[in-house]
């Protein structure tokens, strides 16, 4: 039995060293949370949607800005008339070629201030991508630290396997030897290759769980793992209390803020429908240089400005119709941020009670780990005196096992818990976690384009 001893003793190290070591050139959260934050294509995708959102202000800015068209045209005309002038027939017989070329520009004045309510509708419309992009990168960065954690736990579980499976075969071969000198019987023997066989499905299993882990790794985050170094808690950037963490996400959960958004976009887009019913007022002005357009018209120039008020008086009552549903739209986002509030109170509870639990999971956990490897070297001590069976000691040898896979959950939960806490309140950011990456700034873009009066190209030059 002294080389089993030696064996569970290897088993032990080897879980120790892959939780708490930290090898050479390992790989760490956070450089994993910076690689899922940069090159993630989903996160990448939504960037790209509030870029697109971004554009809504400018288009609702050219309400303030001028439209100015030219026209030009180009033609033949055979022209055959007889007019009677003072009694006598005039016969006017000739071609033409006519063509003209003019400008016209139109600017409007007043129109129920529907584009100053379009532009602020738009404004909110972009602080509410920019809400949704948060929500994004929040649950990136929480699905790799996840992933993470969760290559960790099943590298680990398929050590404490394997190491079970070489503890199981040593196990057999002395049951077999004790057999042969007539120590033990055949039952014992058959008690043994069956915890064997079971050990080995139990270490397939884990082999498996850590190759699909290791694939989604590599989706989440963008490479395969490679010596990873343990995770720690993020408890320093959480709240002290339950009370803090729901008060805090009540104000800087982005679902929170973006639901918030939209009851502003709702509210200005009934403003706009009710600027339907308002006079509009224009002023519009026009050019035209024409030559040849009739035979006795060789040259023209014509110039006008002029005013124009529009007066909606009734116009089938769809315009009503529309109010009546942006308000009744209205209405519903503000429902929807009740709701989003309590779901957000809830889901910070749920994570807070996640934490605790697993915080006094890790320390059961351990106490069971020492408690177990305590139990079976008293039961080998006791097999070895006759006072066990084998099949004591495969049951004992089976509740270490699954002391240390419980361990290994228990510490993956307790950092997994921490993190979702954090983003659970709205502060799972590059910022907070002080990554050392350059944060994306949605901002930027959108003062690029905002004031742009022309051109076809994006900022970075597409």
């Amino acid at each position: 039995m002294r080389c089993v001893n030696f064996r569970t003793g290897v088993a032990a190290t080897a879980l120790l060293m892959l939780l708490g070591a930290t090898p050479v050139r390992a790989d760490t959260i956070e450089a994993a949370l910076v690689r899922a934050y940069q090159t993630n294509p989903q996160l990448n995708a939504q960037r790209a949607q509030v870029r697109s959102t971004d554009e809504n202000v400018p288009q609702a800015l050219s309400g303030y800005r001028p439209r100015v068209s030219v026209t030009a045209s180009a033609g033949y005309q055979y022209t055959d008339v007889q007019s009677q002038i003072l009694g006598n027939t005039v016969e006017l017989t000739g071609t033409q070629r006519p063509r003209s070329i003019g400008a016209t520009a139109s600017q409007t004045l007043f129109n129920g201030f529907q584009t100053a309510n379009r532009t602020r509708a738009a404004e909110g419309q972009v602080s509410s991508a920019r809400e949704a992009l948060r929500v994004l990168e929040q649950n990136v960065l929480l699905a790799a630290a996840t992933i993470y954690m969760d290559y960790l736990r099943d590298s680990a579980i398929v050590e404490v396997q394997r190491s079970n499976v070489r503890v199981l075969e040593q196990t057999l071969k002395q049951t077999r030897d004790r057999f042969s000198v007539g120590e033990v019987t055949r039952t014992d023997v058959a008690q043994s290759e069956a915890q064997l066989a079971a050990g080995r499905t139990q270490q397939q299993t884990a082999e498996s769980n850590l190759t699909t882990t290791r694939s989604n790794f590599r989706r989440i985050i963008g490479n395969d793992p490679n010596a990873l170094q343990p995770g720690s808690p993020v408890d320093r950037y959480l709240p002290t209390s339950l009370a803090a963490a729901v008060n805090l996400g009540l104000v800087e959960n982005p679902n929170v803020t973006a639901a918030m958004f939209g009851i502003d976009v709702s509210f200005l887009t009934v403003k706009v429908n009710e600027g339907a019913l308002f006079p509009t007022l224009t002023l519009n002005a026009n050019v035209q240089q024409s030559y040849e357009t009739a035979i006795t018209t060789p040259k023209q120039l014509v110039a006008s400005a002029a005013a124009q008020l529009s007066v909606p008086i009734y116009q089938g009552g769809g315009e009503y119709a529309l109010i009546r549903q942006s308000k009744e739209n209205l209405a519903q986002q503000r429902l929807v941020l009740e709701q989003t509030r309590d779901q957000t109170r809830a889901t910070v509870a749920q994570a807070w009670g996640q934490l605790l639990a697993g915080r006094a999971q890790v320390s059961s956990a351990q106490a069971q780990v020492q408690a177990s490897e305590i139990a079976l070297n008293g039961v080998r001590e006791e097999a070895r005196a006759g006072q066990r069976t084998t099949l004591d000691v495969l049951n004992a040898q089976q509740a270490l096992v699954n002391a240390r896979v419980a361990l290994v959950t228990a510490q993956h939960d307790r950092v997994v818990a921490s993190y979702s806490v954090l983003s659970a309140v709205g502060r799972l950011s590059p910022t907070t976690l002080r990554l050392g990456t350059t944060v994306y700034d949605p901002s930027v873009h959108y003062h690029q384009v905002r004031d742009s009066w022309a051109g076809t190209r994006t900022p970075d030059g597409r």
